[in-house]
């Protein structure tokens, strides 16, 4: 369980995150909303150790992260999938999956099958540069690269941003497969609203860097939460 307590978040002078907190377990998907600009970015950051924080902790399975570098983090079991994808151009799909091997022991050196379950593009892709491929598609190549660092946290920041609806939909079932394979805790930021509501168990949702609403999908109040959401 990632368990995300009470942290603050600082840059420069500017506080980004004031006391947040959220959870994540294994099993389920925690989905984190809000405007642009409220945190959410920076609290992912945080927890995949791109930003120190200046107050709180970050528990992952019992342990506190403390000042853990990101690629520590990464051989603990936490895959980050960032806003914008950030694929390499210029390697094939083949090759951008295999950059996934850094954080694993020489014997775990392989891209999984699932992956290509889950996204059969990548396959018929393999020898295509990253940069040729469709926004669509280097969103599934970004995950893809995630999933293969084998992990048991894995989080992503706005993967329905800029991907047309089937697309969607294909990484909608990718998500709910994992979830429901039991063995990953799923941390998502997003701001398409129904894509988040139908994949999570719990949510939280920040407002100028505070929780301000948070619970379990079956007490979620739509209105409140899409009312928070509006510009």
């Amino acid at each position: 369980m990632l368990n995300v307590d009470s942290i603050d978040l600082y840059y420069g002078a500017a506080q980004a995150l004031r006391s947040v907190s959220v959870t994540a377990e294994i099993g389920k998907v925690t989905t984190v909303l809000g405007r642009n600009g409220v945190g959410k970015s920076s609290l992912l950051r945080a927890i995949v150790g791109h930003q120190p924080i200046k107050g709180g902790q970050i528990v992952w399975k019992g342990e506190a992260l403390g000042k853990a570098a990101p690629y520590e983090r990464a051989r603990r079991g936490i895959a980050y999938v960032p806003q914008g994808r950030e694929i390499f151009p210029l390697l094939t799909v083949k090759e951008n999956l295999e950059t996934g091997y850094a954080p694993l022991p020489r014997a775990q050196r392989h891209i999984p099958a699932e992956i290509f379950d889950l996204f059969p593009v990548l396959k018929d892709m393999l020898s295509r540069r990253g940069g040729d491929l469709s926004g669509g598609q280097q969103q599934q190549l970004a995950i893809g690269r995630a999933l293969v660092t084998r992990p048991s946290l894995l989080v992503l920041d706005e993967p329905t941003e800029g991907i047309q609806p089937s697309i969607i939909k294909q990484i909608g079932f990718a998500i709910d497969t994992l979830r429901r394979r039991g063995d990953m805790a799923i941390l998502l930021v997003e701001q398409y609203f129904d894509f988040a509501r139908d994949l999570c168990d719990h949510f939280a949702v920040l407002d100028r860097g505070q929780v301000v609403m948070a619970g379990t999908r079956a007490s979620m109040v739509e209105d409140d939460v899409r009312r928070h959401m509006s510009v």
